[in-house]
């Protein structure tokens, strides 16, 4: 049986070393069963000037979050290829007063198949997501993105 929260684990310690700024987010251990990703993060570095959660951190977080479920989705089907968002849609609904948590799901099984296919015969594909951002039950916040898997060249 595939150990998803260690899979999730030791991506997360990779990833602290390839890119500085997760290392200042306040990120807790990633919560992943194979198609939910869940990241949450504290407050306290995420802050801005009215003590509640800074927009940019929130949107670094949300689109850090969809970044990870496509990569790990790869990762899952013995790929490594490389991933990009291409473009986001924020929108903001609540301060954030409190540690958030990042939510996205994979799309439903017929997306992310045609999303594996596309990987396979042309080495590059799109998935849409929505990732939300949460404190308790609430959304504070949607980034509604596309992310792009390219094929490493080697």
């Amino acid at each position: 049986m595939t150990d998803y929260n260690q899979i999730a684990e030791e991506f997360l310690i990779k990833l602290r070393g390839q890119i500085p700024l997760i290392n200042h987010l306040g990120l807790f251990p990633l919560k992943w069963d194979g198609s939910r990703l869940e990241m949450k993060a504290s407050l306290a570095p995420n802050v801005n000037d009215k003590g509640t959660g800074f927009g940019g951190s929130l949107a670094t977080v949300a689109t850090l979050c969809g970044w990870s479920i496509v990569t790990l989705y790869l990762k899952s089907q013995g790929r490594d290829d490389d991933v990009v968002i291409r473009d986001s849609h924020i929108e903001y609904f609540l301060p954030i007063t409190a540690d958030f948590t990042a939510i996205t799901s994979l799309p439903d099984e017929g997306a992310v198949s045609l999303f594996y296919r596309k990987m396979l015969e042309k080495g590059r594909a799109r998935m849409d997501l929505i990732i939300d951002i949460k404190q308790d039950d609430k959304i504070a916040m949607r980034l509604t993105g596309s992310y792009v898997a390219l094929e490493k060249r080697r």
